[in-house]
């Protein structure tokens, strides 16, 4: 033995190399056999112990045998998946280098192969990378399409209250449609932007924060100024031609790492003047007639003069109001956390909150209030789970503990007088066994109430008896849809987690897309059910095949085979399997197709533009027992400081453990690479008017995201399609913009088509929403690049703005 290694060491270690190789595949194989899936793996195993044992002879014959290898894996791999870049490569890369390997010279020196052998090898390695070449410069998931150009209908009544250059609600209007006027900025100049200023706030993340620290904010723009709230709910005015800070008021946020969230999406900027008067008819204090609204996390409200800076005393208890006590079970620190800006009539502020999504099942209510806007004095209240919903708190009661919540902005319709709420549902999310009937009556779904006394409009259900997590996770947009006949419909768009957008009229809220029920999978936990039933909008971006072996990944041919053995070990059998103790496989996952982003509408074209998500999430039920006690030990924190890993569930019979599907192997590696094949994130474009998808292509590269910085050399920014977390931008030049991908870039788009126009290198991660103004009439684009704890890109504290180069 010790001869032969001597005299023919690459043979000794190319045989080593494809025993190896041969043995992973064919074990592996095997076991993936016997959940019925294709038998390639096993067959190509065996074959690469054939090529091992020939090398080993030094037999020719091996680089025949392994010539066959490459091109019954190419043709099964086409005939798999097609001609896919990103799905071909994990099915051939190691089998391509493996051929390589055999024709380098001092391999074949000791292999005495004459060109009738290495020949039909180097032709079969060649036509894999031709193959792969060919796959490189076309997308199958790509879809091709053009909006409609032409202006058909007003930019909304809400629109007319906002000047063209200024943005004053998270939205711009509370339309929530996150559309400008400006064109000064458009598809035909966009390729000239040049970053104008950055400001550094210097609010960075600390060592008592929580995972889930997120820099989410989308400034709004009054005459010129940006105000906007960084990390720990600082609130800040700056010159929007300079971005030198104008004054900053800080609430002074408690905080520790127990909280799930540290979050500020943003405030809302409200106007006044010496005749306003407050709920209860009396004239409104003269004070703060340009007043802005800061949610401070640890569950307080500030009302902050927008000229000075300083609080507006006669709101509340000098400028602020504790919406945890005196009525809300439950009143830990931390545990109702408004984290999105209110909505403002004439009179109220209305405000929603979020509660620590599966800690316990004693958690504050997620209660809706009414608040005077200039006394901050309690006008109303709707509360999900009481029997009466519009009951004032008082000595006698309190909110019902785990009321659904609201954790996102909602929207207003000041003609109508309506607000529509996008709802959650009870927590612990993916156990219901408890719930009442009180408690899902107002539970994920859309939410109308009228805005001057809370009382019930209308609702509709989007998911029923949620086990999932899939609440409305986005602001709605407000559309007024013109039908052929010239009558105008006004409606809302409700995108929701599941890749539904669900089309109501917005005064009463029947349907105008059918969304039927159907349908689907049964078989919950003991003690809970599943609603044999869900409806799907007839408008989605859901996938409508189901997910199969085929549609697993990885970066090689090894760990796409452990992907594709952990699919086959989960529970999955399509939209809404039910979560279980084996394992189940959530698709959409549970960041949703659609999250906080929401839409960007158009309301002149009848057209928007979207950023889904394509990532499936596992969620596993945890059983109680020795080790997973009824109720936490004395002292222990109960708020998780995340939404992904374990989740204890405090008092219900299950806790939960959640996170993406992503290669436990390369995970515990350091190589998170997800289990699905890209793309994991599109951009697409959606005719209104039809109501159908247009255009749809992936987004975003690898360049920045977890799997590229755990490598030693970065990969070259391939277009992948990744995430994203946060929602896009569109305006009246026929651009859009978005910043919120994995990778650390702000792009620009073709509203009308997709395609991207422009792109640059952001200093941190951008996952927030970007915004449009004008100041000295010169238009800007900002962003927040600030990073996002949880979805684990760059922290940082830049606000960045873009501009056309000045004419000279």
């Amino acid at each position: 033995m010790s001869t032969i290694i001597r005299s023919r060491p690459w043979v000794v270690l190319t045989a080593l190399i494809f025993a190896l190789c041969g043995v992973y595949l064919a074990v592996g194989g095997a076991w993936l056999l016997t959940y019925g899936d294709t038998p390639y793996y096993l067959i190509c195993g065996l074959a690469l112990l054939g090529v091992s044992f020939l090398v080993w002879r030094g037999n020719q014959a091996a680089l025949w045998l392994y010539t066959a290898v490459i091109l019954g894996s190419l043709i099964w791999a086409i005939g798999e998946v097609g001609i896919d870049f990103w799905s071909l490569v994990p099915r051939g890369d190691i089998i391509v280098v493996l051929g390589i390997w055999l024709l380098l010279p001092f391999v074949t020196r000791q292999i005495p192969a004459g060109r009738a052998a290495t020949l039909p090898l180097a032709a079969s390695v060649a036509l894999a990378i031709v193959v792969v070449m060919v796959a490189f410069v076309q997308d199958p998931s790509d879809k091709v399409g053009n909006l409609p150009t032409d202006k058909v209908a007003d930019a909304g009544a809400d629109a007319a209250q906002v000047p063209d250059g200024d943005w004053h609600a998270y939205g711009r209007t509370q339309f929530g449609d996150r559309f400008s006027p400006l064109k000064q900025i458009n598809s035909d100049n966009v390729h000239k932007l040049q970053t104008a200023w950055t400001q550094r706030t210097g609010d960075l993340k600390g060592p008592n924060d929580p995972g889930e620290a997120t820099n989410e904010a989308t400034p709004v723009a009054v005459n010129g100024t940006l105000y906007f709230c960084s990390l720990h709910q600082k609130l800040f005015a700056v010159d929007g031609a300079t971005g030198k800070t104008k004054w900053v008021f800080d609430p002074h946020l408690y905080i520790n790492p127990g909280f799930q969230h540290l979050t500020c999406r943003g405030v809302t900027y409200h106007e006044s003047d010496a005749s306003a008067v407050t709920s209860d008819g009396t004239p409104a204090p003269d004070e703060c007639h340009h007043r802005l609204f800061l949610p401070v996390n640890d569950g307080r409200m500030f009302a902050v003069d927008a000229d000075s800076g300083k609080v507006c005393p006669s709101f509340g208890n000098n400028g602020e109001i504790d919406l945890r006590t005196p009525h809300m079970p439950y009143t830990k620190v931390g545990d109702y956390e408004p984290t999105s800006p209110p909505v403002v009539t004439d009179k109220m502020m209305i405000i929603s909150g979020a509660v620590t999504d599966n800690g316990s099942v004693k958690e504050p209510s997620g209660v809706t209030r009414a608040f005077d806007l200039f006394t901050g004095k309690l006008v109303w209240v709707f509360d999900p789970s009481n029997p009466d919903p519009n009951q004032m708190p008082g000595p006698d009661h309190k909110y019902v503990p785990n009321s659904p919540n609201s954790w996102i902005t909602s929207s207003y319709d000041a003609n109508l007088g309506l607000i529509y709420i996008p709802t959650g549902v009870q927590t612990p999310d993916e156990w219901g066994g408890n719930r009442t009937a009180d408690a899902e009556r107002y539970a994920s779904g859309v939410l109308a109430l009228h805005a001057d006394t809370g009382k019930l409009a209308w609702f509709y259900q989007t998911v029923h008896h949620d086990l999932w997590d899939m609440d409305l996770p986005s602001q709605m947009s407000l559309v007024d849809i013109k039908q052929q006949d010239g009558t105008v419909v006004p409606a809302i768009y409700a995108p929701a987690k599941t890749g539904n957008i669900f089309v109501l009229d917005r005064r009463d809220g029947h349907l105008i897309v059918p969304a039927p029920e159907q349908a689907t999978p049964q078989g919950a936990a003991p003690g809970d059910h599943v609603s044999p039933t869900q409806p799907f909008s007839a408008l989605s971006l859901r996938p409508k095949e189901l997910l199969t072996g085929k549609d697993t990944w990885g970066g090689t041919v090894f760990d796409q085979l452990i992907c594709r053995i952990a699919f086959h070990q989960l529970d999955y059998r399509g939209t809404f399997t039910p979560p279980s103790e084996k394992g189940t496989l959530v698709y959409p996952g549970n960041l949703g197709m659609f999250e906080w982003g929401g839409l960007a509408v158009d309301p002149q074209r009848q057209i928007a533009i979207a950023n889904p998500i394509a990532l499936p999430f596992v969620s596993q039920l945890v059983p109680r027992g020795p080790h997973n006690p009824l109720w936490p030990a004395q002292n222990e924190v109960l708020s998780p400081g995340g939404e992904a890993g374990i989740q204890h569930n405090y008092g219900a019979p299950y806790a939960v453990v959640l996170n993406p599907f992503l290669n436990p192997l390369t995970t515990r590696l350091g190589f998170p690479i997800p289990c699905k094949r890209p793309p994991w994130g599109y951009m697409a474009g959606i005719d209104l008017r039809t109501n159908k998808v247009i255009w749809q292509h992936r987004n975003g590269t690898l360049r920045d995201s977890l799997y590229n910085s755990a490598l030693p050399i970065p990969l070259p920014p391939l277009k992948a399609g990744v995430p994203s977390l946060g929602g896009p931008l569109t305006t009246a030049g026929n651009v859009a913009f978005l910043t919120s991908t994995l990778d650390f870039y702000i792009r620009a788009y073709d509203v009308t088509n997709g395609k991207t126009l422009w792109q640059d290198r952001l200093p941190a991660g951008g996952q927030s929403t970007p915004m449009t103004y004008t100041a000295n009439g010169k238009q800007y684009v900002v962003t927040y690049a600030g990073g996002h704890g949880s979805f684990g890109t760059k922290m940082g504290d830049y606000l960045v703005a873009y501009a056309l180069p000045d004419q000279h």
